[in-house]
């Protein structure tokens, strides 16, 4: 049973793959860095980015999947340009590693896309005391765009091409709705009570007000970068591996959900497609602008997870 979907006004849906929506684009010149690159649609991304001439800087966990990936990138492309790093994004200290040995490459960087997450994990605090899912989700990815904002401000000013910040987040829907965020620290790693979903829900619906308010401050300061979200939608995943009720309904079902290719689209899309220029603080699915949950757009809460997330990461 395929997957059934209709054309939205991109042109593009459900159905396109990263490759589709990016076919006779030129990424010469561009640099992008894509978190969780090791596996899923991070490759993907990685792969197909690097199949249109830009650079991409693997940022990943696991160094070793990492490389393998590369060498089977390179063996198709023998032209690309792919670098691997190693970025725990529920560390901080590892975090700033990478932006550190980042910037000491003296590379431009144009497009920034938050990609890798965990998913419906058992309760656990990170190294720095965080619940894991906001830990890894939300805050890796928080402070790595902090601490990339000038070396992305800088590229957009010398080069005057768009930069772009996309954060891969889900649709939420019935996760985070009764919970929102709680703004307290302890209160946010409360154990008892603790369901994952509803915290990985959280985690995901941080990512979509975190591009919120990225746009807003960018379009206050008179920067040339863009920050969007999206939702990828169902995907057979190693994201599923604590769920696996889950994960064996989409093993059997497998064709009525997406495939990696056609999962990494919709951040391909916006990445390098020029229809996508100047729009900023969206939410896109399918390749298309979508609708969040409301919650998603509320401005005000934006700004406060913004301060409630720079108290975490000083």
């Amino acid at each position: 049973m395929p997957l059934i979907a209709c054309k939205g006004p991109s042109g593009f849906s459900a159905n396109s793959t990263a490759e589709q929506v990016t076919e006779g684009i030129d990424g010469t010149g561009l640099v992008a860095i894509v978190t969780g690159a090791s596996n899923g649609i991070g490759t993907e991304t990685a792969r197909v980015l690097a199949l249109r001439g830009v650079h991409v800087i693997m940022a990943v966990r696991n160094v070793k999947a990492g490389g393998d990936v590369r060498e089977t990138i390179i063996k198709e492309i023998p032209t690309a340009k792919v670098d691997v790093m190693e970025l725990d994004l529920s560390s901080m200290a590892s975090v700033r590693k990478f932006a550190s040995e980042f910037k000491s490459r003296g590379l431009s960087l144009n497009i920034l896309i938050n990609n890798a997450g965990i998913m419906a994990t058992p309760y656990k605090l990170s190294e720095d005391g965080i619940e894991m899912q906001f830990a890894t989700n939300h805050i890796g990815h928080f402070l790595l765009t902090h601490l990339l904002l000038e070396t992305m401000k800088e590229t957009a000013g010398k080069s005057k091409i768009e930069g772009k910040i996309i954060n891969v987040s889900s649709d939420g829907h019935g996760f985070a709705n009764s919970s929102g965020i709680p703004f307290d620290k302890d209160k946010l790693n409360e154990e008892s009570g603790y369901t994952p979903l509803v915290a990985y829900g959280r985690s995901k619906l941080a990512n979509i007000l975190h591009a919120n308010e990225l746009a807003r401050r960018f379009k206050e300061e008179g920067v040339d970068i863009t920050a969007n979200s999206l939702h990828p939608g169902n995907i057979q995943t190693t994201l599923l591996q604590h769920r696996p009720i889950v994960h064996g309904a989409i093993t059997m079902l497998g064709k009525v959900f997406k495939t990696i290719p056609q999962g990494a689209s919709t951040q391909c899309y916006m990445a390098l497609n020029p229809q996508v220029h100047r729009v900023t603080g969206t939410y896109f699915s399918n390749n298309n602008v979508a609708k969040a949950q409301t919650q998603a757009m509320d401005m005000e809460l934006a700004k406060k997870l913004w301060d409630f997330s720079m108290t975490l990461i000083q």
